[in-house]
């Protein structure tokens, strides 16, 4: 349907200013309403953001504690596997030392024993 009242420019621009007049005034009112709750929830805001970082804080921590733990593990067992590879090759070195030992203590016999061979047979031929 078409307005059947002639508006012309002026009467458009003045319900046009009215109506940004209305909704800043209704903006206003509920703006002033609403000052407690909206301070109330910005407090809400707030405290919720302080616990949030809190609880990130509490997260890092646990964190940077757990890699130490890992880190100090890690370490623990490197040292471990330092002193059985260590214990191993002492071990090793004393075998060999006593097998060269034995070899010595053998060869030494056996020439005792030889050369009472030996001058047995001298003995016996003289």
């Amino acid at each position: 349907m078409k307005n059947s009242k002639d508006t012309d420019l002026t009467d458009r621009r003045t319900a046009a200013a009215e109506a940004k007049a209305a909704l800043l005034n209704a903006y206003r009112a509920a703006k002033d309403a609403a000052g407690p709750e909206q301070a109330a929830r910005q407090a809400e805001r707030q405290a919720v953001a302080v616990a949030r970082d809190q609880r990130r804080a509490e997260r890092e921590q646990l964190k940077t504690e757990e890699q130490e733990r890992v880190q100090a593990e890690a370490i623990e067992r490197q040292a471990e596997l330092d002193a059985a590879a260590k214990a191993e090759v002492e071990a090793r070195e004393t075998a060999e030392k006593n097998r060269v030992a034995w070899l010595i203590e053998d060869e030494a016999s056996r020439k005792a024993e030889r050369d009472r061979r030996y001058a047995a047979r001298k003995a016996r031929q003289s």
